[in-house]
């Protein structure tokens, strides 16, 4: 077969795959298209995380001793108690107002169950390993594990009772 011969052929079989597409393209023209806006291609957020409202509480309860959480009226002392934990304890791993090695803390108390909170704190890994939930945080945290810190019930309740704070 001469040099032409080969080139022609080299052409064409680029052709028809291209023309083939690999399959799957039909379906992201179809996203572009659905997405266009004035020419303009319309951002997709991230898995968007869903409210505490709008889960099944059961599930979220999580994995550990916690089962049921009584919450009253916010508890100052309480909550500076828990504050002073946190810093001494968790502030390695977790800010307030931004992920750092672990996520943000502010708003942690609408977005879990007291219980959820607070197994978390006490068996990291046990939750780690068994609640879907700890699993995907842990996932979205670069797969940082959070590290047992020793904390017990109370201390827990009382670092929960903060949260409620930011």
């Amino acid at each position: 077969m001469n040099r032409l011969a080969q080139i022609i052929l080299a052409a064409g079989l680029i052709v028809v795959t291209a023309a083939c597409g690999g399959g799957g393209n039909d379906a992201a023209l179809t996203e572009t298209k659905s997405t266009n806006l004035g020419g303009k291609k319309k951002p997709k957020k991230a898995k968007e995380e869903k409210k505490l409202s709008d889960l099944d509480p059961m599930i979220m309860k999580g994995v550990g001793p916690i089962t049921s959480v009584e919450i009253g009226a916010l508890d100052d002392a309480m909550a500076a108690e828990g504050k002073e934990l946190f810093d001494a304890k968790c502030t390695t791993c977790h800010k307030v107002a931004k992920r750092y090695v672990g996520p943000a803390m502010k708003g942690v108390a609408a977005r879990r169950t007291p219980e959820w909170i607070m197994n978390m704190i006490l068996n990291p890994m046990k939750m780690i390993k068994e609640d879907s939930l700890a699993k995907q945080v842990m996932i979205e945290s670069n797969m940082a594990i959070m590290v047992n810190q020793g904390i017990t019930e109370d201390q827990a309740r009382k670092i929960y009772e903060y949260f409620r704070t930011i």
